[in-house]
């Protein structure tokens, strides 16, 4: 298989590292903030999937505080 190499700045490639091992992707998008929600939103929206072939569900919440319930809720799940 022939590699495919692309650059990027750290904010998208900490994007990609998590997106590609992550099943639900909890954003907080504001402004100004880091690029990271913008390449999830575009990723989910083309339906990338992760590296376990699932594409990984989006959910867009209203504070940060939302935000880190979503991460906190799906870990406890997943235990």
């Amino acid at each position: 298989m022939k590699k495919v190499m692309q650059t990027m700045d750290g904010n998208q490639a900490a994007a990609y590292a998590s997106y590609a091992f992550t099943e639900v992707a909890g954003i907080y998008p504001i402004t100004p903030s880091s690029p990271m929600a913008k390449y999830i939103d575009e990723w989910a929206a083309k339906g990338m999937k992760n590296i376990f072939d699932v594409p990984v569900k989006l959910v867009e919440m209203q504070s940060e505080g939302g935000t880190a319930g979503t991460v906190m809720v799906h870990w406890k799940l997943v235990l």
